[in-house]
């Protein structure tokens, strides 16, 4: 598939995938549309944002580099809108008016605010300018060969956000955040690269399985099954 919008350092040999968020991974106040494209935060007309909601992409990443973009359908505001990832300890909900950026409030995550700031570990630092705007589109390149997480703003390469990401050992998740009523994010864009060919062809037998659960049963040698398996 070609990507005619992004720079060709992203689209070069990547494929198309098709994750989408997770109904089971999700705060009470986050709704999706049938598609489970579209997330909905805080949209109950008679209760408002009572803390932070997210929800997670149904797909964990430990191989390989990964390229997905969140579209801003309202223009954020509020104390933070997040687009980032994390692992499955991530945590989705706070509740009792706990406003926080979510993303990178602890070691299990990783997130970029719309006002700017990349977090993690409870730590921030100012990574680039704030974005206001309606239809703004955040893309998250996540390469777990040499560990980095970049993030693209409408196709702008705004340099490695964070390091060390090929050290986490477990998979990792696309997560987004908000604390703000009727915030919409719509997930556009999902593709990966691999760079070996045992990748490629371990990434080709599981996109063309129809149960994952029955790897055990394929006539592999043992040794492919439990590659299958980890990857």
């Amino acid at each position: 598939m070609q990507f005619p919008c992004l720079p060709q350092s992203i689209t070069s040999g990547f494929v198309e995938e098709h994750w989408v968020w997770d109904v089971h991974a999700k705060s009470p106040a986050v709704q999706l549309s049938p598609c489970r494209r579209a997330v909905y935060f805080h949209i109950d007309p008679i209760v408002q944002s009572e803390g932070t909601a997210g929800v997670r992409g149904t797909k964990g990443f430990i191989h390989g580099e990964h390229y997905w973009e969140v579209k801003f359908l309202e223009p954020p505001y509020g104390t933070s809108v997040m687009v980032g990832a994390g692992t499955k300890q991530a945590l989705l909900h706070l509740g009792n008016y706990q406003f926080r950026n979510m993303l990178g409030m602890d070691s299990e995550s990783w997130g970029l605010s719309y006002k700017g700031t990349v977090w993690h570990g409870g730590q921030s630092r100012q990574y680039t300018e704030p974005f206001y705007e309606t239809s703004t589109i955040i893309g998250v390149d996540l390469n777990l060969y040499d560990g980095t997480m970049v993030f693209y703003k409408n196709g702008l390469n705004l340099g490695v956000a964070f390091t060390g990401l090929n050290e986490v050992g477990v998979p990792l998740y696309p997560i987004v955040s908000s604390t703000a009523a009727e915030t919409e994010l719509h997930l556009e864009m999902r593709s990966c690269r691999f760079l070996s060919l045992q990748e490629q062809c371990l990434y080709t037998v599981l996109q063309h399985l129809v149960d994952k659960v029955h790897i055990d049963t394929l006539p592999l040698p043992e040794i492919i099954r439990r590659q299958l398996k980890e990857f």
